[in-house]
């Protein structure tokens, strides 16, 4: 029987429904769509069928959901993070494990080796980037061609080293070209990021440029709205600030990133070295 739902979304929905599934969550409602007459019957007796789905749900944990347009945790379900926080034994090996040989979505198909992540798995402070380039493909590490130099440049400015911090990534294949991530690879890959963020629980998260914090704060507005500001994310701090690719093309846009990051400095008791700036 045809779901409606078109393929892309469909394996979107799909990445979704396998994540929740694996934190344990299975029970799920979808609310009536609003352009529905309330008078049709098949939509009728679809509620009707759904509505005992829930009430059967509640008694006994079903072993199967349908996929659904619409989802929704039931009642007052744990968030996204708590839930990941329950993962028993979960880990960054683990997450890394998961991923490996991954299909989920079309990025597989051109790229030459996942861009996990690198770094402290016990920072205090976590970079997220967009998504690799070609020399990132290459060597299979976040931030290694010239906006990664750059970056590095940024974090010995602050008087730290690449080992003390943790680098990631939203996608963790290289988009055709450089090109900026669709959002349903952004929706496939974000579930692991949380879990690498939930695994290192770090004091301050720093995105870098518009895709990494749209993607964390579930918002289309951009960098431009919160860049320099800081906002809660989990018990974590989160300060968005420009991507170093972005300063290689606009180096009158340093002094505004290096303010953001004395802001990261000043919150974890930082001093950058004499004659040090990004």
């Amino acid at each position: 029987m045809d779901s409606g739902i078109p393929p892309s979304n469909r394996q979107k929905l799909q990445s979704w429904l396998r994540y929740y599934e694996d934190l344990g969550i299975r029970a799920f409602y979808r609310d009536r769509a609003p352009h529905q007459d309330s008078t049709d019957e098949r939509v009728t007796g679809t509620q009707q069928k759904e509505a005992a789905a829930v009430a059967a749900a509640k008694a006994q944990p079903s072993a199967q959901f349908r996929a659904v347009p619409k989802l929704h945790l039931m009642g007052r379900g744990p968030s996204l993070f708590e839930a990941a926080e329950r993962v028993e034994g979960d880990s960054l090996e683990r997450i890394c494990g998961e991923l490996a040989g991954c299909t989920r979505c079309k990025l597989h198909r051109r790229r030459t080796n996942i861009v996990f992540g690198v770094g402290n798995a016990h920072a205090e402070l976590v970079f997220v980037g967009e998504g690799p380039g070609h020399d990132e493909d290459v060597q299979g590490i976040p931030f290694v061609g010239r906006a990664g130099q750059l970056l590095t440049q940024m974090i010995n400015a602050m008087g730290l080293s690449r080992e003390d911090v943790y680098i990631a990534n939203v996608v963790k294949c290289r988009p055709p070209e450089n090109r900026t991530p669709e959002k349903d690879e952004v929706a496939t890959c974000l579930p692991f990021l949380l879990r690498q963020l939930t695994n290192i629980n770090p004091k301050v998260i720093v995105c870098l440029g518009s895709v990494a914090a749209q993607a964390l704060l579930n918002t289309n507005k951009s960098i431009s709205h919160f860049r320099g500001q800081w906002l809660d994310f989990r018990g974590a701090k989160l300060m968005a600030t420009y991507h170093p690719a972005y300063l290689l093309r606009n180096p009158h846009a340093k002094p505004e990133v290096w303010a953001d990051l004395k802001k990261v400095m000043a919150f974890l008791g930082l001093t950058a070295p004499k004659g040090k700036r990004a």
